[in-house]
């Protein structure tokens, strides 16, 4: 997990980044690409929760977990692909981006356009349910600073919500 100095600086990004920062649920993010160090902090330059949670292998291992409660919910796995392989890259590289990491997703697949990608499914408040409850799982098993677990928390939540497509 991350390490005290990380969660530090996770907190100091709080101060200088807000969540009104990310309006949109699969818009591009509002932030510069920046290759500075996570200790720029102590200089005053916010950080990526990206660069705060420990970079890809944080993102790698959630996703991990997610897909693996996904792979045994008789609900949620027929809608995926019988390989999960892409699913995980696709998803992991979605992550990283919003949350301030590489822009490997927008470069390879373009416009996230969630609820397009996700239109072909349906999509109630059940699927939402099964889909948060498993992420959630998986972001509070993370061991992540308390705030940006909220905040992970806050936009899945925000985001699953905006994916239902069915009454």
């Amino acid at each position: 997990g991350p390490t005290i100095e990380a969660c530090d600086i996770a907190r100091a990004e709080f101060h200088s980044i807000h969540a009104s920062d990310r309006v949109s649920v699969d818009g591009e993010p509002n932030r510069s690409q920046s290759s500075q160090s996570p200790y720029s902090v102590l200089m005053s330059e916010p950080v990526s929760i990206f660069e705060a949670v420990g970079g890809t292998p944080w993102f790698v291992a959630l996703i991990d977990r997610f897909y693996d409660a996904v792979e045994t919910d008789l609900l949620l796995r027929p809608m995926y692909p019988d390989d999960l392989t892409e699913s995980r890259e696709h998803m992991v590289k979605f992550l990283q981006q919003y949350w301030g990491g590489p822009t490997t997703y927008s470069e390879e697949r373009g416009h996230p356009r969630l609820r397009m990608r996700h239109a072909p499914f349906i999509i109630t408040s059940a699927e939402k349910d099964a889909w948060l409850k498993h992420m959630l799982a998986a972001v509070r098993s993370g061991d992540l600073h308390p705030e940006i677990e909220q905040r992970m928390v806050d936009y899945f939540d925000m985001a699953a919500t905006h994916m239902i497509n069915t009454g």
